[in-house]
């Protein structure tokens, strides 16, 4: 069931838990994280980098995710993850993405929030959910690279400003993640993301949330975080799942019989996060 992003995230933050947002890349990803919603009824967020659309085409990406929500029961959202470029984000609206997201971090408050403005001035008229993003979040992700030492923690003074100018259905806020691999253990600041969840009245993102220990994502919701971006921890098991298959079965040329248990290995690992993140059971029609 394809639904606005707005929705999903409003219901998990009333409700205490946070909604999994996963990249999809081909049919095989955007398999295993349905079949995992449509298993454990927990609503989900299938969401497209522009390197993943670059990769695949955006009409085809677009029509294998509706396809997907489509055909299950439960709540599902279609999202542009970091959005950096102003006609690919009007193409992803055009084309049916219920969600999208305008990342101008990279520049000085005042411009990222003129950018993200004119993204909501087209976007919500039509009930298509908009996510900003505040501070720099270090690490890469696909064309954004931001070097630790550049990567900026989120001022909750400038997000209530931000928020209140903009408009903007969701935040994402950098609080001490970052994407791709960790070098070592990730240290999120509980008491800023307790500030920022007071200061603004719209759900928080986290996003580069591979490799982060479980009991700080649940401590992270439990303070406000209502959406959480997953896509290491997935590329990683769908490759350990490749991995695995052809290390027994060496000769084996059929895509199917060695695709099939990387997808299952993901499918296990989406689950996984889903229990985390408490999002099992909280499906609605």
């Amino acid at each position: 069931m394809l639904v606005n992003g707005k929705r999903l995230l409003e219901d998990a933050r009333d409700k205490g838990y946070a909604v999994g947002a996963f990249n999809v890349n081909n049919m095989e990803i955007v398999q295993a994280i349905i079949e995992a919603a449509e298993e454990t009824q927990s609503p989900c967020i299938l969401q497209a980098s522009q390197g993943a659309i670059k990769y695949a085409g955006l009409d085809f990406l677009f029509a294998l995710a509706k396809t997907a929500a489509e055909i299950t029961t439960v709540p599902v959202a279609i999202h542009l993850d970091h959005g950096t470029d102003f006609d690919q984000i009007v193409q992803c609206i055009r084309a049916g993405f219920s969600s999208i997201m305008i990342d101008a971090s990279k520049y000085p408050l005042e411009e990222n929030i003129e950018r993200t403005k004119r993204v909501v001035e087209i976007a919500k008229p039509i009930n298509v959910t908009v996510e900003a993003e505040l501070g720099k979040i270090g690490g890469t992700e696909d064309q954004i690279v931001v070097d630790e030492r550049d990567a900026t923690y989120t001022d909750p003074e400038e997000a209530k400003i931000f928020v209140e100018k903009t408009g903007v259905d969701s935040l994402a806020v950098a609080v001490g993640t970052a994407h791709g691999v960790y070098k070592g253990e990730p240290k999120l600041d509980f008491d800023r993301i307790e500030a920022l969840s007071k200061a603004v009245s719209c759900p928080l993102v986290l996003h580069g949330s591979s490799g982060v220990p479980y009991d700080a994502l649940k401590k992270a919701i439990s303070l406000g975080i209502s959406k959480v971006n997953i896509d290491t921890d997935l590329r990683l098991s769908f490759t350990d799942g490749l991995k695995d298959f052809l290390k027994e079965n060496r000769d084996n040329f059929d895509p199917r019989k060695i695709l099939g248990p990387a997808r299952e290995n993901m499918k296990k690992a989406v689950i996984e996060k889903m229990e985390v993140f408490g999002s099992v059971g909280k499906a609605w029609r």
